[in-house]
């Protein structure tokens, strides 16, 4: 028993995690200092908020590429609504409610139009950020009100930012949902098997309709935070963010084929993928270092489990 529990990704994956930890604070005196590891959770939170309806989305069977363009979108709302005068309650409604119409776009498209999910958001990630970019060109909007900028550079209490601190609720709004519901149940079934699932009287269309809307409303809420956080807007914010997402879901071992993976298994993989991003930079690593690093995890990844269930 103790050899199964070991060998379950989500272990794996803890053992990972304090391997970095040793490994990282060996290397550097200032990996294990408080302060700095607060700030370092920036580096992953925006993400990783993304990947807990993501991975939900890719459970059910299906994938959401436009995810980065729909921050951009959102950025590109609520700099607007600054520069009109819009206060901080007005902009963080801009911003939800471009992310949640945005995912209403794409499930729209998957389910009404019946447009295979990786290409309608391969679409609708063009979109939006051509939309991003044809309302502002080169402009950088930075007209943001004074209180706007507690969403993404504000603490909650000591060394623990309002960013974090809302990470760790949504992580176990969405662990219990998943993992201690019928509903999360019904989305394993479907991304197991859809036709199985209509055939036991499940509506599959509405949850991944449901699931594409929740993706597109915590893109928005990333957008929020990281816009409040940069403190400005400009169409190439969030430019690369989508594969980063993905990545963390695939690593937390949620199946790219659908009807698998755990909550906690990406908990885990955003905390692995933040602590590899901030120990690398206090080594001063180049970024492309990274990128190598993480595209050849992610084909270990997708591409070991393959292989060791082939045998």
């Amino acid at each position: 028993m103790t050899l199964v529990k070991l060998m379950r990704w989500e272990s794996m994956l803890g053992l990972v995690l304090v391997a970095e930890v040793v490994l990282f604070s060996s290397l550097s005196p200032y990996f294990l200092n408080v302060d700095t590891l607060s700030d370092a959770s920036f580096n992953f939170t925006e993400r990783a908020l993304i990947a807990l309806p993501l991975a939900l989305l890719i459970i059910a069977g299906e994938i959401d590429i436009s995810v980065a363009a729909i921050i951009a979108l959102a950025s590109v709302t609520m700099g607007l609504g600054a520069a009109h005068g819009v206060g901080t309650p007005g902009l963080l409604g801009l911003g939800l409610a471009t992310g949640l119409l945005a995912g209403c776009v794409n499930g729209a498209l998957v389910t009404v139009g019946r447009v295979p999910s990786i290409v309608a958001t391969i679409g609708t990630m063009t979109l939006f950020r051509g939309a991003a970019y044809a309302i502002l060109g080169n402009r950088v909007l930075k007209e943001y009100p004074g209180s706007f900028a507690v969403f993404g550079q504000g603490y909650l209490a000591g060394p623990v930012s309002i960013e974090l601190a809302l990470f760790a609720v949504f992580a176990l709004a969405f662990g219990l949902f998943l993992h201690r519901t019928r509903w999360g149940r019904a989305i394993y079934a479907i991304g197991a098997n859809p036709v199985a699932s209509r055939f036991a009287g499940l509506d599959v269309n509405r949850y991944k309709f449901a699931l594409f809307a929740l993706t597109g409303l915590f893109a928005g809420l990333a957008a929020v935070l990281l816009t409040s956080r940069l403190g400005s807007t400009r169409p190439s914010i969030a430019q690369g963010w989508e594969l980063e997402v993905i990545g963390i879901v695939i690593l937390g071992g949620v199946s790219v084929w659908g009807g698998k993976g755990t909550i906690m298994g990406v908990v885990l993989a955003a905390l692995v993928f933040g602590l590899v991003t901030f120990g690398l930079g206090l080594m001063n690593i180049p970024g492309i270092v990274m990128s190598i690093f993480t595209g050849a995890l992610l084909i270990l990844v997708v591409a070991v489990p393959a292989w060791l269930q082939r045998r």
